[in-house]
């Protein structure tokens, strides 16, 4: 599904959807809709050329994937499958501060391989390019961000250390041309190699061309949330309120009482979404938890050379790794909790789906001497994950989810035999638990979190409504045999109850399966 692959949408037909139940974010009703071209029109039905009987099937707008790592994997059949059968017609991508553009996309391929993989034809130069890769190309949509970690990179590289005011200038600048080119706003990362070594003036300084044009500001926090969530959304506020911009928290993981109080606070100072998983435990890459900044700061070629010193690895091992053991999110049993993923390395292809203490028992070495090693062989490109000491139920993941500040977001990685199953499962474990089951939001709220809400947070035109005049992204759902499969154990499993969906008007999913059209565009900042 990459390059000239798939079959691009045919000419502009109508298509009536009738006898379902409308849902959009004011309300439900039942009725027929007429979708002509790419777009929901007004009209009469009856002269449609094709009619979608949808008795008992609720007619939504595509859903909106707030925080996505498919960068690269929206290309493959199985990745866009398992969006579509979720009803996720659009992802949000460029997350976490690093992705491909601006530059020839090397340094995102190599540092978050494991989380973002390789652009199969990207190659440069800027946003326009990486943007123009998705349209007729896939069969979902994408919008960008422009990724500050990357910014940050081609124009200091990895070192540490504040920028210059020239630095900061030419940062601005490739800022300003990402927005020129249609990405939907900036995003941080700001436990990631080099985005930690930039310090809150310089975020504001990178933060202060979105104002212009009214672009959102995405953040991955410095400090690991939990416990430190309230650090973390302090600085969120005061990069907001000095750049004079809006702001989103990616993945906002801590108690959920202590969620509702900080955004709260937060909101009575700036303006603030955020976006989070239904699911406890979190996914990422091994070398953040297990490498101290300095050694990543050297690059992945330099590192992996680095870790095959013995000295080298003893050295981590004895300064760096028993910090895990104190930290909120980890805890002394942290190589309990931490799983493998995805790891590029043939020789330890029998990882993935164990914890590191378990490799490391059948290895006959420690968890983290272990890791060392096999992040060496596989130039870091390892993904892990990981289980906090606290599970949180449907419950209290509900008093956040309820949030009217709440937008959904997967961070759905793809990489690997044995994955997090968010990317596969959350949007339809949303709808299944937290509206179907157990009540706490209605369909149209679902909506509104899901659909409506992101679109218009992120300047995506036209989105996430079923009103005449907007994008043709619409989902039919049965909420009889919805229900998500992903799990932990079987993580790619294909969710239910989602089985016909059309993309800009052009049907992408039917009867469950793809119909190999690729009507998917990459979405430009307020462009419907």
């Amino acid at each position: 599904m990459t390059g000239t692959a798939g079959t691009r949408a045919a000419p502009p037909t109508r298509t009536a959807l009738r006898g379902g139940t409308l849902v959009d974010a004011d309300g439900s009703r039942p009725g027929d809709l007429l979708l002509e071209g790419d777009r929901v029109v007004d009209g009469d039905p009856a002269g449609a050329g094709t009619v979608v009987d949808c008795t008992g099937r609720l007619v939504l707008p595509g859903l909106v994937d707030a925080h996505s790592h498919a960068d690269a994997a929206v290309f493959e059949p199985e990745v866009a499958l398992a969006l579509l059968r979720q009803g996720v017609t659009t992802v949000v991508a460029g997350q976490d501060g690093v992705s491909f553009a601006p530059g020839d996309g090397a340094f995102a391929s190599r540092y978050f391989a494991a989380l973002n993989g390789r652009h199969p034809t990207y190659r440069g130069p800027g946003v326009a390019a990486l943007l123009a890769a998705y349209d007729g190309t896939t069969p979902v949509n994408l919008g960008y961000l422009v990724p500050a970690g990357t910014v940050r990179e081609q124009v200091r590289g990895l070192r540490p250390g504040p920028a210059t005011p020239d630095e900061v200038a030419a940062m601005q600048d490739l800022v300003a041309a990402g927005l020129a080119d249609g990405a939907l706003g900036l995003s941080t990362g700001l436990d990631y190699v080099p985005g930690l070594f930039a310090g809150t003036d310089e975020i504001t300084a990178l933060c202060r061309p979105l104002a212009a044009v009214d672009a959102l500001y995405v953040t991955h926090m410095r400090g690991g949330y939990e416990d430190n969530a309230a650090a973390g959304l302090d600085e969120v506020v005061a990069i907001c309120r000095a750049a004079g911009v809006r702001g989103h928290v990616s993945h906002l993981h801590a108690r959920s009482a202590l969620v509702r109080t900080l955004v709260d606070r937060a909101r009575a100072q700036v303006d603030l979404t955020f976006d989070s998983y239904p699911y406890s435990r979190g996914s990422s890459l091994l070398s953040m938890l297990l490498l101290p900044p300095e050694l990543l700061q050297a690059g992945v070629a330099a590192c992996t050379a680095a870790l095959a010193d013995p000295a080298v690895r003893a050295d981590v091992l004895a300064s760096w790794v028993p910090v895990l053991a104190a930290r909120a999110d980890m805890g002394p049993r942290w190589a309990d909790q931490v799983r493998y993923a995805h790891v590029a390395a043939p020789g330890y292809a029998w990882l993935p789906g164990l914890s590191l203490a378990e490799a490391a028992e059948r290895a006959g070495t420690s968890a983290a001497e272990l890791g060392l090693r096999v992040l060496a062989a596989a130039d870091l490109e390892v993904g892990v994950v990981m289980q906090t000491p606290v599970e949180r139920g449907d419950a209290e993941l509900a008093l956040a989810f309820t949030h009217p500040a709440h937008v959904g977001g997967s961070d759905g990685i793809y990489r690997g035999a044995v994955p997090h199953p968010r990317g596969h499962g959350t949007f339809a474990l949303y709808l299944q638990v937290f509206v179907a089951e157990r009540g706490d939001l209605s369909w149209a709220d679902a909506v509104r979190h899901h659909s409506t809400s992101p679109a218009q947070r992120f300047g995506l035109a036209g989105r996430g409504s079923l009103r005449p005049g907007s994008a043709a992204d619409v989902v039919l759902l049965d909420p009889a045999t919805l229900r998500s499969r992903a799990t932990y154990a079987d993580p790619r499993a294909l969710a239910e109850g989602v089985d016909d969906v059309w993309v800009n008007g052009a049907r992408v999913l039917q009867d469950g399966a793809l119909t190999g059209v690729t009507s998917g565009r990459g979405l430009r900042r307020g462009v419907g």
